[in-house]
């Protein structure tokens, strides 16, 4: 039955007591692995902003050469952290040395379309819709050689792991969802909102115009800086928190990418076949047993459900936390230690 967890984080201290000597792993790649020759780390982040990765590794995962960050031991429980729009595996900068300190192997991929991620083909559609991603991780389980795992994300990350919880629940132990369910449909994409619920969403209107693609194009940087501070209004970052983020945007794919995202959910652009089971799967708003804890900040300026309405689709164990302080839409990085207590909850219940 679903609850309402105000949950005690102070035993959770005792695990961040451990932080210090994870990062230190972290900042260096767990042990005995391997990092790709030619693809270096994105740039570390000045003195004073959150730590950053070392170098990346880089496996080939279905259509993609994935590139991901990994901690913690290699037989460790596996827990998977997926990112957003416009947001990067830095979200998870802080978390991932919290989860390698309790003993879990972590995963932090770049997504499609994103910093060192690169399609294995040039004839690949650049496509960016739901089922798609979620395949792009069940892929990369597959590459890993990982059969199960605890899946984590926000915005397109949570959407993600949404996914694959609902449709391959045998390769998911367990799930933390930012802004909870977040499945849908193109037929859903079509059903007009209330005028304030669709100023909300003034960026996907600009997106499904040749103008707003060249003027993604063009202002990437500008455009993502200003929905970090639409999305998380109390979240005060500097410019080199920003900066090292933000170079995962010059990746070849990212427009392409955001953009077939954003048309495909209003059915301007059409998906791929190969896909069109899935969706039809997804469209039904199938449930999600896999124990699951959603999560929503307090000041989160990003559209949202409201936590009731989707309850009852997590019938198995669940609970939802609300964080407060002033946390917005990027969860991960402005709660972190929160967050990576929920990661461990969820895979305990």
């Amino acid at each position: 039955m679903a609850q309402t967890d105000n949950h005690d984080r102070r035993r959770f201290l005792r695990t961040a007591a451990m932080t210090v000597a994870a990062a230190e792993l972290f900042m260096t790649g767990s042990a005995g692995a391997q990092s790709s020759g030619g693809s270096p780390g994105p740039r570390p982040a000045r003195p004073g902003t959150n730590m950053s990765f070392g170098p990346l590794k880089q496996i080939d995962a279905g259509l993609l050469n994935v590139g991901y960050a990994e901690a913690g031991p290699a037989g460790g429980p596996a827990v998977i952290l997926l990112h957003g729009w416009p947001y990067d595996i830095h979200s998870f900068a802080e978390v991932a040395p919290l989860l390698a300190s309790a003993g879990h192997r972590v995963i932090v991929p770049y997504l499609r379309g994103y910093g060192s991620t690169r399609f294995r083909s040039s004839e690949a559609i650049r496509n960016g819709q739901p089922s798609a991603l979620a395949m792009d991780t069940v892929a990369l389980m597959d590459a890993l050689g990982i059969e199960k795992a605890t899946l984590a994300g926000f915005d397109w990350g949570a959407r993600t792991a949404n996914i694959v919880a609902a449709l391959w629940p045998e390769r998911c132990k367990a799930m933390v969802s930012v802004s909870g369910y977040l499945i849908g449909s193109q037929d859903a994409g079509k059903t007009p909102l209330p005028p304030r619920a669709e100023l909300e969403w003034w960026y996907q209107f600009y997106f499904a115009t040749e103008r707003g693609r060249a003027g993604y194009d063009r202002y990437r940087r500008d455009f993502a800086k200003l929905i970090w501070q639409l999305a998380s209004p109390k979240w005060t970052f500097d410019d080199a928190t920003f900066d090292r983020t933000a170079a995962a945007f010059d990746n070849p794919d990212h427009v392409g990418i955001v953009i077939h995202n954003y048309r495909w959910r209003l059915g301007l652009a059409a998906g791929e076949p190969a896909y069109d089971d899935l969706e039809k799967r997804l469209a039904a708003g199938p449930v999600i047993t896999v124990p699951t804890i959603t999560m929503e900040g307090d000041a989160n300026g990003a559209p949202h459900p409201d936590a009731g309405a989707y309850a009852k689709k997590f019938p198995g164990k669940y609970a939802h936390r609300v964080i407060d302080g002033g946390v917005g839409h990027n969860l991960p990085q402005e709660a972190p230690r929160a967050f990576a207590e929920a990661v461990i909850d969820a895979g305990r219940f």
